[in-house]
């Protein structure tokens, strides 16, 4: 980076910086980690030839920090997938069930957007489908951040949800369902072979909830991949343009994950999942009532505070699905 033509190919430049301080990000941690435990052992060292009550207290602080730390790294070593670095692509779409699993498609895209936040990821909406009542038919989020795939891939999969309805008069308990799709957000470097001849485009005009029009013009884009099914839309620009151009980004992710389930003979598992959003497909089971509890049918992990899990306290169930299937999970 110090030599005089650097800067000569500027794409390239930003790769290689982008590559140091991915690499500086794993590096740095280790090294204040590494320091900080011979700083402790040296210490303890200390505290058994001369007890000092208060020092004593200040060393165990300390050592539970150091423990937090070396478990944050732990989690991290499990991102070692080939896309583990990259962005994600978030889509959610609401099962079987009109209002009541479209609204909790629409908590579940608060619960993402709140777990980004709480973690410094930007948060864009390309696209979203309101219900006709409330909620949401679908949406898409792209999630911007360092490792923001390799911790969203553990979401990808059916969410179950048990309440009592709000939208029952009679207030009878309701099971909704909703399924969740990640994919790692591909750079312009990776070759994707898509023939105009298998897209069929559809535009529309943009929409909000309530059937509020956001654009008086037909700016939102559809594009379907006749060959796979695989149908993305965008509509957060008002220009028709960079509304396709996004699609295109978003087909070009899809694409790229799905080749890379069929390379790992994964396929058939993942579009099962897919097809049949309902009983016995769910990942995830978020009882509100008669009890409140959410259950990972993965990991078995198991958290009574639903209300901090809604708003975003995810990490407890990401790092349990790392920490049992990260280094199996070859995305």
């Amino acid at each position: 980076m110090a030599a005089p033509d650097f800067w000569d190919q500027p794409d390239q430049a930003r790769e290689v910086i982008e590559e140091a301080n991915r690499l500086k990000s794993w590096v740095e941690p280790w090294k204040k980690l590494d320091t900080r435990t011979r700083e402790l052992a040296e210490l303890a060292e200390l505290l058994v030839e001369d007890a000092d009550p208060e020092l004593e207290e200040e060393w165990r602080r300390e050592l539970d920090g150091a423990a937090r730390s070396l478990e944050a790294l732990e989690v991290r070593t499990m991102l070692q997938g080939e896309n583990d670095h990259r962005h994600a692509l978030l889509t959610i779409h609401a099962g079987a069930g009109g209002t009541e699993s479209q609204d909790w498609a629409e908590m579940l895209l608060r619960m993402y957007r709140r777990w980004a936040e709480r973690h410094g990821y930007s948060v864009e909406l390309l696209d979203i489908q309101h219900g006709e009542e409330a909620g949401i038919k679908g949406a898409t989020l792209e999630v911007s951040g360092e490792s923001a795939y390799g911790f969203l891939k553990a979401e990808k999969g059916v969410h179950r949800l048990v309440r009592i309805s709000p939208f029952d008069s009679q207030s009878r308990r309701h099971t909704s369902f909703a399924s969740v799709f990640v994919y790692p957000e591909v750079d312009d470097d990776i070759e994707i072979e898509i023939d105009d001849s298998d897209l069929r485009v559809d535009t529309f005009r943009a929409s909000g909830a309530g059937g509020q029009h956001v654009n008086k013009t037909d700016s939102a884009v559809r594009i379907t991949h006749e060959p796979t099914g695989i149908v993305v839309s965008c509509q957060k620009e008002r220009s028709q343009h960079k509304n396709r151009s996004t699609a295109m980004k978003m087909l070009r992710s899809a694409l790229y994950e799905r080749a890379l389930e069929e390379r790992d003979k994964e396929r058939d598992a993942v579009e099962a999942t897919k097809t049949d959003i309902g009983w016995g497909n769910q990942i995830r089971s978020y009882v509100f009532q008669p009890y409140t509890m959410v259950n990972d049918h993965r990991t078995e992990l198991k958290l009574g505070d639903v209300d901090s899990v809604m708003d975003g306290e995810l990490d407890p169930f990401i790092e349990a699905y790392l920490k049992k299937f990260g280094a199996q999970t070859p995305a």
